[in-house]
Order: structure tokens, then sequence, then C-alpha cells
């Protein structure tokens, strides 16, 4: 099988618990550092799927990358190469394909509970899952391109994951591991300060995230785990 590539914009958002999946089911993969300043491919059926990874800059800044992701996700979508995204690799999906990143009414940073709605194309991806709690960090959120549709709302934002055939993009952060959960906290300790000062309703103290930590990883891996094994059934 060829590989699937793995875009990375920041180093401490990589591909977390994916790329255990990814290794315990046997399939290749191959991480390509944007953060570092690594090519984008040219062509992306040097790869069964593309996977596109958080970050903490907009999908409307300026960036030399951008534009040429957007043309990745064209380009496999269609000749139905799976792409699955990541919060901002699930806005890069959205804008992609036709929708727009804006800012949402909150900042989410923390634990919440996401909502699958009662729909086939929902249940086709979380079986009879009908709400568990994620992990969320972001400022911004995505329209649904046309022809998706929404499997996963949280109070604070509608789309948190929008799926499209056998495509997936995710608002919310289901790759998680204990490490990048107290990496993230401590780079934005003083950020998550600034804002539950501002009394932020979707942002949570460091302790609150770290509470019961290895417990809430593991069930979120447990669904990362269903929302994976489907999509890597599409890989070619």
């Amino acid at each position: 099988m060829k590989p699937v590539a793995i875009f990375r914009h920041l180093p401490i958002e990589g591909p977390g618990y994916f790329a255990t999946f990814l290794d315990n089911n046997h399939i290749p993969w191959r991480l390509i550092k944007v953060d570092a300043g690594e090519s984008l491919p040219k062509d992306v059926r040097e790869f069964s799927g593309l996977v596109f990874m958080g970050g903490p800059m907009s999908v409307n800044d300026d960036l030399p990358w951008i534009d040429s992701s957007l043309a990745l996700i064209r380009r496999a979508v269609d000749i139905d190469l799976p792409v699955l995204g990541h919060c901002l690799g699930g806005q890069l999906m959205s804008k992609a394909l036709g929708g727009t990143i804006s800012a949402n009414p909150v900042k989410e940073m923390g634990w919440g509970e996401v909502t699958v709605p009662d729909s086939a194309i929902a249940k086709a991806w979380f079986g009879d899952l009908t709400h568990f709690e994620s992990f969320h960090w972001h400022g911004e959120t995505y329209s649904l391109p046309q022809g998706a549709t929404c499997i996963l709302s949280s109070p604070y934002c509608e789309n948190q994951a929008f799926a499209m055939n056998m495509h997936l993009g995710m608002q919310c952060h289901v790759e998680m591991t204990e490490r990048m959960v107290r990496d993230w906290c401590s780079v934005a300790a003083e950020e998550l300060l600034a804002l539950l000062d501002s009394d932020q309703p979707a942002v949570q103290s460091i302790n609150e995230i770290e509470k019961n930590l290895p417990q809430r990883v593991e069930n979120l891996n447990k669904v990362a785990e269903t929302l994976y094994l489907k999509w890597i059934g599409y890989l070619k």
C-alpha cells in the first residue's frame, strides 16, 4: 500500500494517536513537516490518503503553503482519494471545497461534550454513539462545503465534523495523547489565564483540562479508532 501523507503545521500538533493507530494497523505513513519548510508533494497519487493536522494559524492567513494545500485537497477529492482533517485540517478541507472560515462565537479550549445527530451518515461514522467528551482548541470555525453533512456539534460550535463520501473534516481534536494535552497547556498557559479572566464560557483552566487525563484520553482514543477504522477502509 502507498503511504498515507500526514501534513504537520506545528511541531507540537503532530499526528498523535492517529500515528499510533496507523502503526497498529500496519499502514505506512509519511510525515510532511510543513512547519519546517518541507515542500508539499506535487502529485497526490503518491499516497493512499491525505491527512491534515492542526495549527495556530488561520486558513485565511497569507502563508505560502495554504494555496498548495487547498489544491492538493481538491485534487484528492476529484480522484476519490480519502482526505482527513483535524481542526485546521478540517478548515483547510472546508475552504478547498467552497466553504468559508470565520471566527467562532467563542473560543473552545479544553474538554467539552459533542453530540452526534440522528442521521444515517452520522451513524455510518459513529455507529450507535450519540455523544462523547472531545478535546477542543480553536477560535475559528468553518461552514459546510456543498455536498457535506454535519455529523457532530457542540453547544459552542455547530460544525464540529463533516463527512462527504469518504472524506472527513473535524473541528475538534480526537487525535490527542496525554503528552499533547500537557504540551499545549504549557505553551498556552498565559492565553488560558487571560481567557478565563474574560469569562470565556468554553475555556477551561489547566487543572480542569488535566483532571483525570489518562482516562479521558483513553476514552477519546476509542472514539478516534471508530472514525479512523472507517476512514482507512477507503484507502487506495
